[in-house]
């Protein structure tokens, strides 16, 4: 039988292809002496590239959150190499997770909640009896409204992302486009943006789960165990 199953990603390669070693080659490579300044970019650029499209070949699955990081990296070296305005940069960079955040409030309105749709997973969760119990309590309703409420509040993570991005970008870049100092000041926003907004976000939407988690134990009174599969 053919084997279908997705391959997870390597958290720590993730980091090291999209993260560090573009960061490195920014801060370290951009000097005439070494890449010089367009050459360094379009290296650095070319990792977090190789690596989602390397990504996408291995699962074979289209990923609208990958390709908007695809596309966000495009805007970054075409930012650079046609040596634009440094505040193109801070709006694209709060653009991004801005456009999610709005996908995110808007599915809220149709009949498909983002929130709703990640989280109730029957190969997850165990659903038959979720539902059932939900209704032997009559919480259903109930149950409704708090996947609503989740849903705000994933997607005022990416308002607290674009947010933070923007402030970043304005403070860390302010060196023309084009210059050797404008792609070591891009390194830093890539760096810095890791522990300043990815990782608070990561905990935001981490508490969001225990939250839905919480939810579900106390409308249905079930255990952990009865709640998630354990095979």
């Amino acid at each position: 039988m053919q084997n279908t199953t997705t391959k997870k990603s390597n958290p720590l390669f993730e980091i090291l292809f999209n993260v560090f070693i573009p960061s490195f080659i920014l801060m370290k490579f951009s000097g005439d002496e070494h890449l010089g300044t367009a050459m360094a970019l379009v290296v650095a650029l070319l990792f977090p590239i190789v690596y989602g499209g390397m990504d996408l070949i291995r699962n074979k699955k289209f990923n609208f959150i990958a390709a908007l990081g695809f596309i966000s990296v495009l805007l970054t070296g075409g930012i650079g190499l046609l040596e634009l305005d440094t505040r193109w940069l801070a709006l694209k960079e709060a653009l991004i997770p801005g456009l999610i955040g709005l996908a995110v409030l808007g599915s809220t309105f149709t009949r498909y909640p983002f929130m709703q749709k990640m989280i109730l997973n029957d190969t997850v969760l165990n659903l038959s009896l979720i539902t059932e119990r939900l209704k032997e309590n009559g919480q259903s309703a109930q149950f409704e409204r708090c996947l609503t409420s989740s849903n705000y509040l994933f997607a005022s993570t990416f308002a607290f992302s674009s947010a933070m991005n923007y402030f970043l970008a304005t403070w860390i870049v302010t060196s023309p486009a084009g210059t050797a100092q404008f792609n070591e000041e891009l390194g830093k926003l890539t760096l810095y943006s890791y522990p300043i907004i990815a990782i608070p976000s990561m905990l935001m939407m981490l508490g969001i789960f225990y939250y839905v988690w919480r939810q579900i134990r106390a409308m249905t009174s079930l255990e952990t165990e009865q709640i998630f599969h354990t095979k």
